[in-house]
C-alpha cells in the first residue's frame, strides 16, 4: 500500500495565511462599518480598499519571507561547502555521529560516511538535511509565494464583502455577510484541520470562532463609540 504525504506543505501554509486573515479582517470591518452606517457604498469602498491593502501587504510579507528562506539556505550551503574543505575530519564525523544516533553501529557508521565523503555534494546535501534539517527552497519560492498569499487573501476577503455588493441594505448586506462568512470559516476551518492534521471539530470551530469574535469585538466597539 502507497503511503499518502502531502509534498505541497508550503503550498497549503501559504494559502492558510492568506485565508485566514482575508476572512476574518474584511469580515470584522465590514462588520463594525455595519454598526454605524445605513450606506453599502461607503462599506463596500472601505472594504475594496482593505483588501486591496491586505493583499499588498500580505504579499510582500510572503515575498521577504520567502526570499529570506533561500537567502539563509545559500548562506548555509557556502558555509558546509567551506567545512568540508577546512576541517574535513570534523564534518566525517559529525556524519558519522548522525547515523550513530539513528540507531546505526558506530563501525557501518564509519563507513557509510566515507562513502558519503567521495561526493562533495552528497555530502553537503546530507548535512543540510540531516545536520540543520534544511530542504532546498523551490525555485521562485518568494515570488510564488507572494502570490499564493496575496489571491488567497483576495478570495477569502471578498467572501464577506459581496453581499453588501448585491443588496441594497447595510443590515441586510450585514446579516447576509455574516451567515455566508460564518459557513466559509466553518469550511476553511475544516479544510485547514484536514491538511494541517488536527482534530477536525475542534480546528473547525477554533477557525469559525475567530473570526465571529473579531467581528462581533468590531461591530459593537463601532456601535459604543457612534
Amino acid at each position: 500500500m502507497k503511503e499518502q504525504h502531502n509534498k505541497n506543505t508550503t503550498l497549503v501554509k501559504d494559502i492558510i495565511i492568506g485565508m485566514s486573515d482575508g476572512l476574518t479582517v474584511p469580515f470584522a470591518l465590514t462588520a463594525g462599518l455595519s454598526g454605524v452606517l445605513n450606506t453599502n457604498h461607503l462599506i463596500i469602498v472601505s472594504g475594496l480598499a482593505e483588501i486591496t491593502a491586505g493583499c499588498i501587504s500580505m504579499g510582500l510579507g510572503g515575498f521577504l519571507a520567502g526570499q529570506s528562506e533561500v537567502e539563509h539556505y545559500e548562506t548555509e550551503l557556502q558555509r558546509e561547502y567551506s567545512e568540508i574543505e577546512s576541517v574535513p575530519l570534523v564534518e566525517l564525523k559529525e556524519v558519522e555521529d548522525i547515523f550513530t544516533k539513528m540507531g546505526v553501529e558506530q563501525k557501518l557508521s564509519k563507513e557509510v560516511a566515507i562513502q558519503v565523503s567521495k561526493d562533495k555534494n552528497h555530502w553537503v546535501d546530507l548535512m543540510m538535511k540531516l545536520e540543520l534539517m534544511m530542504e532546498k527552497p523551490a525555485k521562485n519560492r518568494a515570488a510564488i509565494s507572494a502570490g499564493t498569499i496575496a489571491v488567497s487573501y483576495l478570495v477569502g476577503g471578498f467572501i464577506p464583502l459581496f453581499p453588501y455588493i448585491i443588496t441594497h441594505s447595510s443590515t441586510t448586506g450585514f446579516y447576509v455577510s455574516c451567515i455566508v462568512t460564518i459557513l466559509a470559516l466553518i469550511i476553511f476551518g475544516f479544510f485547514k484541520s484536514k491538511m494541517t492534521g488536527r482534530p477536525l471539530i475542534k480546528g473547525t470551530i477554533k477557525v469559525a470562532v475567530t473570526g465571529i469574535v473579531a467581528a462581533a469585538a468590531a461591530f459593537l466597539l463601532a456601535k459604543a463609540v457612534s
